[in-house]
């Protein structure tokens, strides 16, 4: 495949590190264009070509990754539309750009795909919803969900589902490093080394992901497995729940789908 990456910002390198990174041999050739050609340097060095412009890089990708910020797709899509051409498959991975918006600028026959990773691509534990316009076959589809797979897991989600699937994956590492920070800070303020008590929550957090994704238990009944009557998870498990834990979660949730709701209109 031959893709290009308009943006390299940090999740447009997320991605393009993920993808050539992966450990699974690729013949596929990457372009690269983004103002700040410093960006570029480092992914130069792993095998990417870079563009002089972004009609170069339309003009040689068959699939286009538009990692730019959401305020200048207004000045990217005109550039893009240029060297467009209906066989060419391009893929947002913008907040609040709807596949509307860039019908647009691009024309109605365009081929657009809408997606939304998280950061982790950079480790390939990403986690993308993507969705699709009518002009895109199932072949095309299945190539761009193979960008995504070697960095993580995808799912297909209909356009309406967009802002839910940014609260629950696309923000939410933030909300886990926030957890995982607090369990930090707790743990040296109760005398542990600061080294160990940041591997010592974050292997929890990743050990309690891997036990929701590979037992088919479900958290509330992982959970409950935990805590023993009388014991010590459980005590913690009742002073969460008497401060409204899962409530503030919750809430921080429909707070990045609101605003999510609000950058589309």
């Amino acid at each position: 495949m031959k893709i290009g990456f308009i943006g390299v910002g940090n999740m447009g390198s997320a991605i393009v590190n993920g993808y050539l990174l992966s450990g699974e041999k690729t013949d596929a050739k990457v372009f690269l264009f983004d103002t700040d050609t410093a960006k570029m340097q480092s992914l130069k060095e792993i095998g990417c070509f870079q563009c002089e412009s972004i009609e170069e890089l339309v003009k040689n990708s068959a699939l286009i990754v538009i990692g730019v910020k959401p305020n200048t797709f207004e000045s990217v899509l005109p550039e893009i539309a240029k060297a467009y051409t209906p066989d060419k498959v391009l893929i947002s991975i913008a907040a609040g750009i709807t596949i509307k918006a860039m019908e647009q600028f691009i024309g109605a026959n365009a081929k657009i795909i809408r997606t939304m990773p998280n950061t982790p691509a950079m480790v390939c534990e990403a986690m993308t919803a993507i969705c699709r316009n009518e002009n895109i076959t199932d072949d095309e589809m299945k190539k761009a969900r193979y960008i995504f797979e070697k960095i993580g897991k995808v799912c297909e989600i209909p356009e309406e589902l967009i802002h839910c699937a940014i609260g629950v994956s696309g923000s939410s590492p933030a909300y886990t490093y926030m957890y995982i920070d607090a369990l930090t800070q707790a743990a040296i303020e109760n005398g542990m080394d600061k080294e160990q008590a940041l591997i010592s929550a974050a292997q929890s957090v990743l050990g309690a992901a891997k036990m929701v994704l590979e037992t088919g238990i479900s958290p509330e009944q992982l959970r409950i497995n935990v805590c023993s009557p009388g014991g010590t998870t459980i005590e913690a498990v009742h002073k969460l729940q008497a401060d409204n834990f899962e409530g503030i979660v919750k809430a921080g949730f429909q707070a990045a789908v609101e605003k999510s709701k609000l950058m589309s209109k």
